[in-house]
């Protein structure tokens, strides 16, 4: 893989009063230097170890939680690490990861000393994304100097990419007018993304079907993730007020002077008070649903409980409770007295989660697998586990293959041409520019040596923007290739095709459960969905396996025992309706102490035609 550039700087083994340092020097200069020496590029194309990488991010997350957790918090006590925890952890893992390649280089490793930053050079940048919305913030080289002890008297926090990046207006104008009292709702769900609203709204309408009231609010701040209550009587929508992401502004409290509080990072001393100064950046300049800046969290606390004190649900249902709305929204359910329900909208692996944390009382997950990892996730003193499947997937069962079959056919030979005959389905996820385009090598190389005459379409996940395929699409390769259309997505055309591949995308599940064959890409140790462990796809690490995996693809659906799917997911066509039945029965009569399906952890877990849930 490519490295992931933050700026052309080297580093350069120099003296100082006979001790050894190492300074950043402009790459101009190392054309020129006498003594070891290293572009930063190449340091950051270096492969860490990951068990390191995780220990070096859980050392300096406890530090700066023991450090710093008390320094700010919401109106409503919620503490600023708390619910910013997710941003926080993964600028953390950029800085740990610098600090474990710089120890991986020989010269370094065999002389350490302290850095010298590059004057006027930011601390604090971004690096590449192929999300519209995320921002994918970093340290720079001149960060990890600074946040080692070394004095920056004239190095701004922000880079300039970072100083001049144009806000864009993420106004989030109301669907539709709403009575102004919206008096007592039964259930209050939250969504931000095109994920959530799918995994959810399927819940509210068997909600509604019983009775039961709902009040959805969107809180998405990309036009493309919103989401509609379609037809079903009984759901209300709302948005957020249009200037509630567009908040930024000094986070009060996270800008410490200098101490002697540090934490260690490979031999190294990480200052916990730059560190946070540091962090304060990411609380400061972020903005929309997924990244909301510290001012925004304030205002958002302030608005739920306006909604919360209104409405008085039962029930908080929520597809996401990890990153800082969801933290935010369980945090005010507790304080409501309100029950906390969250449906798992994505698939689990170990590594798969910024933060491995859940808050919600009650926690709905796809398959037997999930079931030690909620477990072991869960946060709440009173967690459940149910395995109840996916309510997105409810209508898989009644998809057109041959209306999905004819929009991919189409997609690769507009105007009538003629189609391939075998058509794969790539399900993308927002990597960097470089990630993406190691798979895309993969795949098309593979689907070039492949049996047959195959054509491939790019699924975009709903967070990517579309023009990242452009060079794709415009390569000269031999092998048709298209960009489906956003709004139709994987999920929209997946049927249709006779193989998928992804790396972990959702949709490799759903294949399965049509019986499509997966591809699971990616190069050896890359993290995937793990469904070839099951039985359930094909693992491609290299061009010659996507090639064997094509060739061996027959026409048709392959039939795949029940027993297999249920340790991924659970799939009857009936998880909404479950999910219902949960939420109102918690809301009646509390946990079910006779409920033949509760399984204490660590006994097994066996859904068959029930959920089965673990206390």
């Amino acid at each position: 893989m490519s490295p992931r550039t933050t700026g052309g700087l080297g580093l350069v083994h120099s003296s100082n009063a006979g001790k050894p340092t190492w300074a950043l020097v402009g790459t101009g200069a190392l054309a020129h230097a006498r003594t070891d020496h290293v572009h930063t590029t190449d340091l950051e194309a270096t492969t860490v170890d990951k068990q390191l990488l995780r220990s070096g991010v859980e050392d300096v997350m406890a530090a700066l939680d023991h450090y710093s957790a008390t320094l700010a918090s919401t109106p409503g006590g919620a503490g600023w690490l708390h619910v910013q925890h997710v941003p926080v952890r993964r600028f953390v893992a950029e800085i740990v990861r610098k600090l474990l390649a710089l120890n991986a280089w020989a010269p370094f490793a065999s002389t350490p000393g302290p850095l010298t930053l590059a004057p006027y050079e930011g601390l604090v940048g971004l690096r590449s994304s192929s999300s519209r919305e995320y921002l994918a913030y970093t340290v720079t080289w001149s960060g990890v100097a600074y946040v080692l002890g070394a004095a920056a008297p004239h190095n701004p926090t922000r880079s300039a990419q970072l100083r001049n990046r144009a806000r864009t207006s993420t106004a989030n104008t109301e669907p539709s007018p709403l009575p102004p009292d919206l008096g007592q709702q039964d259930v209050l769900a939250l969504s931000w993304t095109s994920r959530h609203a799918a995994t959810l709204t399927p819940v509210l309408a068997e909600l509604a079907r019983g009775g039961q009231r709902s009040l959805l609010l969107d809180l998405a701040t990309d036009a493309a993730e919103r989401c509609s209550a379609g037809s079903a009587t009984g759901i209300e929508l709302r948005s957020a007020p249009s200037d509630l992401f567009t908040l930024s502004g000094s986070a009060e409290g996270l800008h410490r002077p200098d101490d002697e509080h540090v934490v260690q990072v490979g031999g190294h001393g990480v200052q916990l008070a730059r560190l946070v100064r540091l962090v304060s950046v990411l609380l400061e300049t972020s903005g929309g649903c997924t990244q909301p800046s510290w001012r925004t969290v304030v205002r958002a606390e302030s608005w739920l409980d306006d909604m919360l004190s209104t409405t008085r649900p039962h029930t908080v249902l929520l597809s996401n409770d990890t990153s800082p709305l969801g933290v935010l929204a369980a945090h005010a359910a507790e304080r409501h007295g309100a029950n906390s329900v969250h449906v798992q909208h994505g698939a689990w692996t170990a590594e798969s989660v910024a933060w491995p944390a859940l808050h919600s009382r009650d926690i709905v997950v796809m398959g037997e697998r999930d079931l030690a990892l909620g477990q072991g996730w869960a946060r709440h003193p009173e967690a459940e586990v149910h395995v109840l499947g996916q309510p997105r997937f409810d209508v898989l069962a009644g998809q057109s293959r041959q209306a999905q079959r004819r929009y991919l056919e189409k997609a690769l030979a507009p105007g009538g041409r003629r189609a391939p005959a075998r058509i794969a389905v790539w399900a993308c996820q927002p990597f960097n520019p470089d990630h993406l385009k190691y798979h895309a090598d993969l795949l098309l190389d593979g689907l070039a040596e492949a049996d047959g005459d195959w054509g491939l379409v790019i699924a975009p996940h709903p967070a990517q923007g579309a023009d990242a395929f452009n060079a794709l699409v415009k390569r000269d390769v031999g092998t048709p290739v298209a960009v489906a259309d956003p709004r139709v997505g994987a999920r929209g055309c997946l049927a249709g095709a006779d193989a998928v591949a992804s790396a972990y995308s959702t949709c490799g599940i759903e294949a399965a459960l049509l019986g499509i064959p997966v591809l699971e890409i990616g190069p050896p140790g890359e993290r995937t969905l793990g469904l070839a462990s099951h039985g359930l796809a094909t693992r491609c690490e290299a061009t010659g396996d996507v090639a064997e995996a094509l060739s061996g693809v027959r026409g048709g659906p392959t039939p795949i025992l029940r027993a297999a799917l249920d340790v991924v997911c659970r799939w009857r066509g009936d998880s909404a309706a479950r999910i219902a039945r949960l939420i109102t029965d918690r809301a009646t009569s509390g946990p079910r102490a006779d409920d033949s399906t509760h399984h204490h952890l660590g006994a097994a877990a066996s859904p068959q035609d029930e959920g089965a849930s673990v206390r």
